[in-house]
C-alpha cells in the first residue's frame, strides 16, 4: 500500500488575489453611479402632483355596502342565511336533537329523502302540477342564538319604516347610514335589539336545535316527513319492516331516538304539536284544503238561502192565514147586518 502523502495548502498567486478584490470594490461604486444616473434622468413630479391628495383606500368594495356587523365574520354570513331560509320557507319545524353523531344524521337524511321522493312521485302520478320538493327538503342544526336574532329581523324589521323615522346623524357611505336598510346594517340592528327574548319562539330556542325546512306549504310532505321522524309523537304509522327495512336499520333507530319534535312555523304563525299534527291531516294537500274550503262556502250559501227563503215563507203563510181570517170575519158580520134588516 503506498503511503499517504500530506499536500499543504496551496497559496493563491498574487494576480488573481489583485482581481479579485478589484472585483470587489469596483461592483458597489457601479451600482452607485447607476442609482445616481437614474435619479438625475427621473423627472421631479409637478406641483399639483404634489398638492392632490392620494386617494383613500376603499375598506369595502363598491358593490358591497356598508355593514354595521362585519360581513367576513361566520355570525355575519349565518345570519344572511337564516334570514334568508326564514323568509323563503313557509313551512318549518324545530326538533331537538341531543348529541347525534354524524353517521345517524346521514341515515336519517337518507331516509328522509327517500320519503319526500315518494310523496313527488305520488303527486306526480295523481296528475297534479306540483313542482318536486325532495331536493330542496333538508335537516340542519342551527345555532340558536343567531337563529333568534334572525328571526326578530324577518318579524319586526321593517325597512321602509325605520329609514324615515331614524335620526342618526351619520355621513352618508357610512356603516351607520340611516339609509342602508340590509339585514347586516345599523338600522336592523337598531330596530331589533330592544326585542330581545319576545318572540313566540325564542322559548324554544335553547340547546342544540335542528330544523326541517319544506319550501312550499305541503301537508303532504309534512306528514310524511313526520312518519319518518316522530311517528309515536304524532300517531302516524311508521313504515314497516318490508315496505321499508333500511328505516330498522340501527342508526336510524338510535338516532330517532335523540330527537323530539318542538313547534312549527306556517305562514309566520307559531303551531304546537296537535295543531302541526291536524295540518299533516289534511287530505289531498292544499289542493283538497281548497276543495273543502269551496265546499264549505258552498254549504254556507245554501244554508243561508234555505233560512232567508224559510223566514220569507213562513211570514207569506202567516200573513195569508191571517187575511183568510180577516175575510171570514167581515163575511160574519156582513150577514148579520142583513139578518138584522
Amino acid at each position: 500500500m503506498p503511503p499517504r502523502l500530506r499536500l499543504s495548502s496551496a497559496r493563491v498567486p498574487q494576480p488573481v488575489r489583485s482581481q479579485r478584490l478589484l472585483c470587489q470594490y469596483e461592483l458597489p461604486i457601479a451600482l452607485r453611479y447607476a442609482s445616481t444616473a437614474a435619479t438625475v434622468t427621473t423627472p421631479a413630479p409637478s406641483i399639483d402632483q404634489m398638492t392632490v391628495s392620494a386617494p383613500s383606500i376603499a375598506r369595502t368594495p363598491s358593490s358591497q355596502p356598508p355593514s354595521h356587523r362585519n360581513p367576513e365574520y361566520r355570525r355575519s354570513q349565518l345570519l344572511r342565511q337564516y334570514t334568508s331560509l326564514i323568509r323563503t320557507t313557509p313551512l318549518m319545524v324545530f326538533l331537538q336533537h341531543d348529541n347525534l353523531q354524524s353517521v345517524e344524521w346521514a341515515a336519517i337524511r337518507r331516509e328522509l329523502n327517500k320519503a319526500m321522493e315518494k310523496v313527488d312521485a305520488q303527486i306526480a302520478a295523481a296528475g297534479r302540477s306540483t313542482p318536486a320538493l325532495a331536493p330542496h327538503v333538508k335537516v340542519q342544526i342551527v345555532q340558536t342564538s343567531i337563529f333568534e336574532v334572525a328571526l326578530r329581523i324577518v318579524e319586526y324589521f321593517q325597512p321602509e319604516t325605520s329609514a324615515l323615522t331614524s335620526q342618526t346623524s351619520a355621513r352618508t357611505g357610512s356603516r351607520d347610514d340611516p339609509s342602508l336598510t340590509h339585514d347586516l346594517s345599523r338600522a336592523a340592528h337598531d330596530a331589533v335589539r330592544h326585542m330581545k327574548g319576545k318572540h313566540e319562539l325564542a322559548s324554544l330556542l335553547v340547546g342544540p336545535v335542528a330544523v326541517l325546512s319544506i319550501p312550499h306549504m305541503s301537508p303532504e310532505h309534512l306528514k310524511a316527513a313526520l312518519s319518518i321522524l316522530a311517528p309515536k309523537s304524532f300517531g302516524y304509522p311508521a313504515p314497516t319492516r318490508k315496505a321499508n327495512p333500511s328505516w330498522h336499520e340501527f342508526p336510524v333507530q338510535n338516532g330517532l331516538n335523540k330527537l323530539s319534535v318542538l313547534a312549527a312555523r306556517m305562514d309566520d304563525k307559531v303551531f304546537d304539536v296537535d295543531q302541526t299534527k291536524w295540518v299533516g291531516s289534511i287530505e289531498g294537500g292544499m289542493d283538497g284544503l281548497r276543495s273543502q274550503l269551496i265546499m264549505a262556502l258552498q254549504s254556507m250559501g245554501s244554508s243561508i238561502t234555505n233560512a232567508l227563503d224559510g223566514a220569507s215563507r213562513s211570514i207569506y203563510f202567516t200573513l195569508e192565514s191571517r187575511r183568510s181570517v180577516l175575510e171570514d170575519e167581515q163575511k160574519g158580520a156582513s150577514g148579520e147586518n142583513k139578518s138584522d134588516s
